[in-house]
C-alpha cells in the first residue's frame, strides 16, 4: 500500500517572492505588498494574489483595526518553499499571527515603509535596490565576553543599496534605526551613540574591528522619526542631535548619524535634502550627505 504524498502548491515566481518577502520582512500591509511586487497592478490585484496565497497555506493574516486592512505574515509552509526556491537564504525568526497583531507591528510595518522609500526612487534612478535588500534586527558584537559580558548591538535594519554611477557601481550601506516616540530623547541619544562604540570594538587590542568581517567601511547611520506630530518630531531631531555631540563616544569616533522624518522621507524620498547629521545639523543633505537632489529635474 503505497502512503498518500503532500502536494505542493502550484505557485508563480511572485508568489514565491511574495511568501520570501513576508518571510524576510515579518509583516506587510497588502499596500506594501503591492508596492513591493506588483508595482504595475492595483491594490485588488494584490488582494486576490495574496489571498490565494493564504489558501494555499503559504501566507497567513491579521485584521488591522488601524487600517482596517489586512496584515499579511508567511508561514511555515511558505518559508520553506521560498527556501527551496532559493529565493530565501538563512533562517528567518516568523512571527505568525500572533507577532503580525502584536505590540511590535507598528514598529516593523513603519521600517519597511522607510525601506519601500528607498525602492521607489531606486527603481526611478534605475538602481539597485529590491524587496530583499534589506535585513531586520542585524546583530553586532560589542565584545567576546561569554554569557553577560557578551555584548550586543542589534540594528533596526541593514540596507545594501547599489547605486549606479558615472564611475560604475558604488555600493552603498546603511544602518537604519526607526524611532516611533516610544523612548525618552536622552535614551534614544543613547541607543545611537552605542554605534560609535562599534565602530571602536575590537576582538582584542589593537586587532581589527569586529564589525569589519561583515563591512569593507563601516556604514552610516540614518535614523527615522515617526510616531508623532511634525513640530514634537523636529524638536526631537534638535533634541537627539544636540545630545550625539555632547557625548564623548561619538566626538572620538567616526561614524556618520544623520535624522530624518519618516513624513519627509516618504513625501520626498532619500536624495532631498531631508537629513540633519550630527556633526553640522544646519545643513540638510541627502542620504548620501550632498546638498540638493542627485539628478536635476527628479521628482518622486
Amino acid at each position: 500500500m503505497s502512503r498518500p504524498t503532500t502536494r505542493k502548491p502550484a505557485l508563480t515566481e511572485t508568489g514565491i517572492e511574495v511568501a520570501a518577502s513576508l518571510a524576510q520582512h515579518r509583516v506587510l500591509s497588502t499596500e506594501q505588498v503591492r508596492v513591493l511586487h506588483l508595482p504595475g497592478h492595483s491594490e485588488r490585484w494584490a488582494q486576490r494574489l495574496l489571498a490565494r496565497l493564504s489558501m494555499a497555506g503559504l501566507v497567513g493574516y491579521v485584521e488591522s483595526p488601524r487600517s482596517h486592512g489586512r496584515l499579511w505574515h508567511a508561514t511555515e509552509l511558505g518559508a520553506r518553499l521560498a527556501r527551496e526556491a532559493g529565493v530565501l537564504h538563512g533562517e528567518l525568526r516568523l512571527i505568525g499571527a500572533e507577532g503580525a497583531a502584536g505590540p511590535l507591528q507598528a514598529h516593523t510595518l513603519a521600517v519597511n515603509d522607510a525601506m519601500i522609500c528607498f525602492l521607489q526612487d531606486a527603481r526611478a534612478r534605475g538602481d539597485d535596490f529590491g524587496p530583499f535588500a534589506w535585513h531586520h534586527e542585524v546583530s553586532h558584537l560589542l565584545s567576546r565576553g561569554r554569557g553577560r559580558r557578551r555584548r550586543t548591538l542589534i540594528a533596526d535594519a541593514v540596507l545594501t543599496y547599489l547605486r549606479v554611477a558615472e564611475e560604475g557601481v558604488a555600493i552603498e550601506q546603511r544602518f537604519l534605526e526607526l524611532d516611533r516616540a516610544t523612548l525618552s530623547v536622552d535614551r534614544l541619544a543613547g541607543e545611537l551613540a552605542r554605534y560609535a562604540e562599534l565602530h571602536g570594538a575590537r576582538a582584542r587590542k589593537g586587532g581589527e574591528p569586529l564589525w569589519r568581517s561583515l563591512y569593507p567601511l563601516f556604514p552610516p547611520v540614518h535614523c527615522v522619526l515617526a510616531g508623532g506630530g511634525r513640530a514634537a518630531l523636529e524638536r526631537r531631531r534638535s533634541t537627539v542631535l544636540a545630545l550625539l555631540r555632547g557625548d564623548p563616544r561619538v566626538s572620538r569616533a567616526r561614524v556618520s548619524i544623520s535624522v530624518c522624518l519618516l513624513e519627509d522621507l516618504w513625501a520626498q524620498g532619500p536624495f532631498a535634502p531631508i537629513f540633519r547629521g550630527v556633526r553640522d545639523p544646519g545643513r540638510a543633505v541627502d542620504w548620501l550627505g550632498a546638498e540638493g537632489r542627485q539628478a536635476e529635474g527628479e521628482q518622486r
